[in-house]
Formats: C-alpha cells, sequence, structure tokens
C-alpha cells in the first residue's frame, strides 16, 4: 500500500529526447528529491541521453551520483571557504564559484565555472569585478548565468546575457563558454547567432523531468474505509462530522510532503481572491486536500498524519473500496514517492 508515481516511460523519454534536440549541449539537473523520482533514477536516465555533464545542486550530492553517472559532475550551489569537505571523484567535479575570494581559498588545478551577477541578485560576480578574478590556479570551464523566470518590465532576457558576455570579454577572460538557466530555446539560438564562438549550455531539471505532464500520475492508496453519520466524533481532536459520509484512510502523509506547501508568488486578483478564500475556510477547519476520487477533490477531514491522511468524502458518493487507489494532483519537487513505477 504506498504512495505511487506511474511513468509512461515512452512518453516520458519521447520528452526528455525532444529537449536535448532543442537545447544542444543540455546539462540535466539531478538535485533535491530528484523531481520525486530521486537522483539516482536521474543520473541513470542522464546516462542514457549521453550527455556528458550532470548537474547536482550541492556537493553532497554530486558525491552521491558519482558512482552513477560516469561524466563531468557540476555542483550548483557555489563554493564557500570553511565549508565541510566532501569526498569528490578527482578531476570529474566542477565548482561554480560566486565570490572572488572563494576562487581564491580553492586548491591549485580545481575547475570552476563564474557564476555572473544578473537581474535575479541573487548571487555571483559583479561585472564590474570580473577582471579582479583570481583564477590564474585554476582550470576556467565558463561562466554560468541565473535567470528571472518572469520580466514584469518587458526586458529581454537575450539583452541582459549580450551584457553579461561582453562584460566577461572586457575583462580580457575566455567567452568559450556559458551556462544559462531559464532561457527559452528561441532565445538561446538568438545568442548563438550573435556569438557564434560562444558555447551556450542550458541547465534543465524541472522542464526535463516533469515537463511531459501526460507521462506522469500520482496515486495513493485507500488503506480504510469508515462511514460516519452527522454529529460523530473522530480523529485526534474529535471534530464533529457536518453531514453523512465515510472517512477514507489513504497513503501519503507529512513524510512524503502531502499538505506541506511553499509560498507561491501571486499576481493576478482572481489568485489573491481564491487564496483569501482557502484561508478563511483554513481559519474554520476546511481545508482541501491533494487526493480526488470520481472527479471530486475532497477535503482533509483533520490535518494529514505522518504517512497517512484521513479524507471526508460525502454520503451521496460511493465510496471506493480498500486497496483502489485515489488521483493524486501534487507537487513533484517537494513529494517522496513510496514508489515510481513504469510502464
Amino acid at each position: 500500500m504506498s504512495l505511487t508515481m506511474y511513468v509512461e516511460t515512452d512518453l516520458w523519454r519521447a520528452h526528455q529526447q525532444r529537449l536535448l534536440a532543442e537545447f544542444p549541449g543540455l546539462v540535466p539537473v539531478a538535485k533535491g528529491n530528484g523531481y520525486g523520482f530521486g537522483n539516482a533514477r536521474l543520473a541513470g536516465e542522464a546516462v542514457r541521453l549521453g550527455v556528458p555533464m550532470l548537474a547536482a545542486g550541492t556537493a553532497d550530492e554530486a558525491a552521491a551520483l558519482a558512482a552513477v553517472f560516469p561524466g563531468d559532475l557540476l555542483v550548483l550551489t557555489p563554493f564557500r571557504p570553511g565549508e565541510p569537505d566532501v569526498r569528490l571523484p578527482a578531476g570529474r567535479v566542477v565548482r561554480t564559484v560566486a565570490h572572488p575570494e572563494a576562487l581564491a581559498a580553492l586548491p591549485p588545478g580545481t575547475r570552476v565555472v563564474v557564476e555572473c551577477m544578473t537581474s535575479m541578485r541573487r548571487h555571483g560576480v559583479a561585472l564590474s569585478r570580473l577582471a579582479e578574478l583570481p583564477v590564474q590556479h585554476l582550470v576556467l570551464e565558463g561562466f554560468a548565468v541565473h535567470l528571472p523566470l518572469d520580466r514584469p518590465d518587458g526586458s529581454d532576457p537575450v539583452d541582459e546575457v549580450a551584457g553579461v558576455v561582453r562584460a566577461i570579454a572586457d575583462a580580457g577572460l575566455p567567452t568559450g563558454r556559458i551556462y544559462l538557466s531559464h532561457l527559452a530555446a528561441k532565445d538561446v539560438q538568438r545568442l548563438a547567432g550573435q556569438y557564434p564562438g560562444t558555447e551556450f549550455r542550458s541547465r534543465i531539471g524541472t522542464r526535463l523531468w516533469l515537463g511531459e505532464v501526460a507521462a506522469l500520475a500520482s496515486r495513493a492508496t485507500v488503506l480504510d474505509v469508515t462511514p460516519i453519520a452527522s454529529g460523530e466524533r473522530y480523529g485526534y481532536r474529535q471534530n464533529k462530522a457536518k453531514s453523512d459520509g465515510h472517512l477514507l484512510v489513504v497513503t501519503g502523509g507529512t513524510a512524503h510532503g502531502v499538505g506541506l506547501e511553499a509560498p507561491k508568488y501571486v499576481s493576478r486578483a482572481v489568485d489573491k481572491a481564491k487564496g483569501l478564500a482557502r484561508a478563511g475556510l483554513a481559519t474554520v477547519n476546511r481545508t482541501l486536500s491533494p487526493y480526488s476520487w470520481q472527479g471530486k477533490q475532497l477535503w482533509f477531514a483533520e490535518p494529514p498524519h505522518m504517512q497517512v491522511s484521513i479524507l471526508f468524502l460525502p454520503g451521496e458518493i460511493a465510496p471506493p473500496a480498500i486497496g483502489e487507489e485515489l488521483k493524486l494532483t501534487i507537487r513533484h519537487t517537494t513529494t517522496h514517492f513510496d514508489r515510481v513505477v513504469e510502464r
């Protein structure tokens, strides 16, 4: 009885091949929970794709993937002087660096990618300081440009990347390779046309592994079905049922990421109104769950437990049998599935 992600493997892999053709030099990303698949599983897919480099989120993740992926491993989190030592495969790891003092602290011969400051304002070397970088003792593999997802000011991302390339050249540094994040294929093609001597390599995770929505399905097993009458008490807090129905005990709890939600950026008025409505319902212990049965999204009967959730099914809907599966609409990057089943 598991929380399961089903994968239509042929469809999923066909999507990967399309992106591989769309983004020459693509660098797959495997980090965090592995987008629901697990990082080792994604490293195996990267091997099948035949790419020479795989990006990991942290040095620890890169070390864990070294035995699965035989190529180069790019660590996305910038190196910080004094960070704990991690045993990494010699010669195969490329460290990202976002501060000049971090470059100076690296051992001679370390392979590095320099992250440049962009309109993201997250981390990176200021373009005005590129000429000061102490890279003589290092192997400079290229530069990285991490771009925002949205541009409400209407600015052109190609112009921003072009500005970075010009700044690198003006600093007397090589512009042979630039790693990109969050740039559309058409924009990468525009850059390639403007700078034929530069290799632009896109680092892609979410779109590569989760972009083919039709290939993925999340399902939860029904563990128990209990009829309940209006007014009867149930659960840890002994709330009263507001109507006749059934309590469904299903797989998926806080240990899986069910009921845990990252903050979202809301811009449209209608989305803000929906958010206010959900917040108002939550104050009276009414929270919609990500589970659905027979096309109806179900309410949590109470907050999710560690490994299961309890849902309320209205009396007018015939309940599922124990062992049947409910559809689950959930964020893959925050979910730990019990199993991934390919079909």
